[in-house]
């Protein structure tokens, strides 16, 4: 089944907020759920997954240091954050099938597994997702950037970020009707045109590495197992525009 596949192995990025549902505040079970089937799906095509979980939905580092929270002290909240976030979706991983497993890189050893690189490979080529909590570890890093830095880690075919429309804009859709959709862009673009699909770091790393990102919208049931195979409606952004 996996030789159907583009990608065979990849790293997906939730945002915290994608776990809030109609909810202003925490986890929403059902949005949950719905997510994790997807994933479920994508697994069943015989991809292996890892996941970052950002924690956006319960506190935010930086918006607690613009209200004059000390920035490192603010950080390490928002990691624990994605501790709760990345518990919440092993536990609906599981019930949709798919086993899991969520490894910490703020070692808590009675919650979940401390971040071991040669055990997480392990756990994914015998089919389980592993979900990475606590971003890096460390303040001042973004969990787009510990994305990036995980997804290189485990050799992964292409990094998949999940977000709330169907590929990079110009600018927000929701907001401006004239926004321009692209389907391919290079790293060097959206560096260049600052569009703000994620920070400079992690698409930094990504271009270092060559690991090809796709920007997919997490609300199309399917998307994700489509975009595994080349195909869906998604943004690709490489070094160059071939993604043959």
């Amino acid at each position: 089944m996996a030789s159907a596949l583009r990608y065979n192995r990849v790293l997906i990025k939730v945002s915290g907020e994608a776990l809030l549902g109609d909810r202003s505040y925490g986890v929403d079970p059902a949005q949950v759920d719905r997510i994790a089937a997807d994933i479920a799906k994508a697994a069943e095509l015989g991809c292996e997954i890892c996941l970052v979980v950002g924690g956006g939905n319960i506190f935010r580092g930086v918006a607690g240091a613009a209200q004059g929270m000390e920035r490192a002290t603010a950080d390490y909240m928002g990691m624990l954050a994605t501790v709760i976030n990345a518990l919440a979706l092993e536990n609906a991983l599981k019930r949709a099938g798919i086993d899991a497993r969520v490894q910490s890189a703020i070692p808590m050893p009675t919650v979940c597994e401390p971040y071991v690189r040669p055990r997480a490979v392990a756990h994914m080529e015998k089919g389980r997702a592993v979900i990475f909590a606590a971003g890096t570890g460390n303040p001042f890093f973004t969990t787009d950037t510990a994305a990036a830095l995980r997804a290189v880690e485990m050799g992964c075919d292409a990094f998949l970020k999940a977000t709330q429309v169907d590929g990079v804009y110009s600018s927000d859709p929701k907001t401006d009707p004239d926004a321009e959709r692209y389907d391919t862009l290079t790293y060097t673009d959206i560096l260049a045109r600052n569009l703000k699909v994620m920070d400079a770091a992690a698409i930094s790393l990504a271009r270092d590495n060559k690991l090809p990102v796709l920007v997919f919208s997490l609300h199309d049931p399917g998307a994700l197992a489509a975009a595994l195979k080349g195909d869906g409606r998604y943004t690709l952004i490489t070094e160059g525009y071939d993604n043959g």
